[in-house]
């Protein structure tokens, strides 16, 4: 069964262009899955069609109203829906939140606006996602990141190869990638990976990957599980490295100043 996604926004021209593009548009035309725009204000309030209101207790902006939201997920939900709510105090959205949602078969996704949503919300959804730390100006920009992360996921979408050693896959960051020229600039490609050993590339790409995330993300090595060869690879990864760091000390000049006037 083909994953079928709805998405609840005030701002539905926000989603047309990037949903019929690459490869979410080459995913809904195979039929791998469908995805759904719904105008909120389809559900609003009165002759004006009122989505929001301003704040009990007062306070600047306007808050996102229960009812039309209620209204909208009334309609739309399944006893088999998933409905997340975006919210910058939800759950960081990470890789292995999406393949979760990619097994799932009906996801509504709410775009907030404005200054938030009516605490009440909440108790309607099953999930609540931020995309990182930092404000946006509604929950749209955070749906079309959760669409491609989970599109891309399902079975058939690209080359099953292709998902295997991406980042965050494997709990590290993807190891560097080379294409043509062989030279550019006065740098130049690892000889290893023109080597033609598929095994020494292997494990080149798997020692480049620890120490990609050592340098760049340690905290994802926190508390992972390593494998012998994992272990063994990372612990020669911290020997160079502080080599490295102790020979950049033996380099450095003493800072001495006695004499100096």
């Amino acid at each position: 069964m083909p994953l079928e996604v709805e998405i609840l926004t005030l701002f539905p021209e926000m989603l047309a262009g990037p949903l019929a593009a690459s490869i979410p548009a080459r995913i809904q035309e195979a039929g791998l899955a469908s995805i759904r725009v719904h105008d909120l204000r389809a559900w609003g309030l009165g002759r004006h069609r009122s989505v929001d209101d301003a704040p009990y207790g007062g306070g600047a902006g306007m808050v996102l109203r229960p009812e039309p939201v209620a209204a909208a997920l009334a309609a739309l939900r399944r006893p088999d829906s998933t409905i997340i709510l975006f919210d910058a105090a939800g759950e960081p959205f990470r890789q292995h939140r999406a393949e979760d949602l990619a097994t799932r078969p009906h996801l509504i996704l709410v775009c907030p606006r404005y200054e938030g949503v009516d605490e009440r919300i909440r108790a309607m959804v099953d999930l609540e996602l931020s995309i990182g730390d930092f404000v946006l100006t509604g929950g749209e920009l955070p749906a079309l990141v959760v669409c491609d992360a989970v599109l891309r996921l399902l079975p058939g979408a690209i080359e099953s190869s292709s998902l295997i050693d991406e980042s965050f896959t494997s709990g590290l960051l993807e190891y560097p990638q080379y294409t043509r020229p062989a030279l550019f600039e006065g740098a130049g490609v690892p000889e290893i990976l023109t080597s033609g050993d598929h095994g020494a590339v292997r494990q080149w790409r798997l020692r480049e990957s620890l120490r990609r995330t050592l340098e760049r993300r340690p905290d994802l090595l926190d508390g992972r599980p390593f494998s012998g060869e994992e272990a063994r690879l990372l612990g020669e990864v911290i020997e160079e490295r502080t080599a490295h760091e102790a020979d950049d000390t033996i380099a450095e000049p003493p800072d001495d100043r006695r004499g100096v006037p």
